[in-house]
């Protein structure tokens, strides 16, 4: 199992990064939140977690051992798999899942993009007493996509742009997010926010 990667960031995407680790490119699937925290040619540390399938071997990136750890527990639930856990992750943080899962908010879990109501009431059925008890206080593990702003804001200056850029293209997909039922999610904002900046240039 590979651990963790550590190394410069050699590249940057609404979806992913690459670490060099002794010459070599990594390519690592990470949240938004991940992502908007790093920087391009700067050093950073990945915990990470290897998914075998027959035909890909993917590695998905986290800030801590914590967020890696609450990962690969939620994929002992029937149906879940990494891109779903990965998406429960990008909503909300390890304190909010478990947070959600002990209180049994089903609001909580129907906020990820692919849960339904009755799938969020398998999944809290399933997941009680697998992650643990909230280690902070509660008004830490608020869900992370609340400042939808800055953390899009954050991503797409760790892409390279340019202050005023970001700016630009976080007020240009505003009227998107708003618009949104629920929680506005961050990747798929990301996604749009690079279109405009694409188109404007």
């Amino acid at each position: 199992m590979i651990a963790f990667v550590s190394g410069p960031v050699a590249a940057l995407a609404p979806d992913s990064a690459v670490v060099e680790v002794g010459g070599i490119g990594i390519a690592v699937q990470c949240t938004p939140n991940t992502l908007s925290g790093l920087r391009m040619g700067r050093q950073t540390k990945l915990a990470t977690s290897l998914v075998v399938r027959e035909d890909s071997l993917t590695l998905y990136g986290f800030v801590d051992d914590d967020e890696r750890q609450v990962f690969e527990l939620l994929q002992t639930a029937s149906g879940v798999g990494p891109r779903l856990a990965q998406a429960m992750l990008a909503v909300h943080t390890p304190d909010a899942l478990r947070r959600a899962v002990s209180t049994g908010d089903e609001k909580a879990l129907i906020a990820v993009p692919g849960i339904g109501k009755r799938g969020a009431q398998k999944l809290l059925l399933e997941l009680k007493g697998r992650l643990g008890e909230p280690v902070g206080a509660p008004g830490i593990g608020a869900p992370v996509t609340h400042g939808w702003r800055d953390q899009l804001h954050a991503a797409l200056i760790g892409l390279g742009y340019a202050t005023r850029e970001a700016d630009e293209a976080v007020a240009a997909v505003t009227p998107q997010a708003e618009a949104a039922e629920g929680t506005p999610q961050v990747g798929h904002l990301l996604k749009a926010a690079l279109q405009t900046l694409n188109r404007a240039r």
